[in-house]
C-alpha cells in the first residue's frame, strides 16, 4: 500500500475545525471531507528508491 495515499486525520487540511475527528472510529481511513494538507510535503518515493 503507498503511504502517501493513506488518509489519516494528522495530514488532513480539515484537521483544525474539525467535528469529525473523534467520532470517527478508524481515524480517519475513510472520511468523506478528507483533503490532503498541501503544506505538509510527501517524501518523494522514487529518490528514496534510488539511494
Amino acid at each position: 500500500m503507498n503511504g502517501s495515499k493513506r488518509q489519516a486525520c494528522v495530514v488532513c487540511a480539515w484537521r483544525e475545525n474539525c467535528a469529525k475527528k473523534f467520532c470517527v472510529t478508524d481515524g480517519g481511513a475513510r472520511c468523506p471531507d478528507f483533503s490532503r494538507d498541501i503544506s505538509i510535503k510527501v517524501p518523494d518515493e522514487e529518490g528514496d528508491e534510488a539511494q
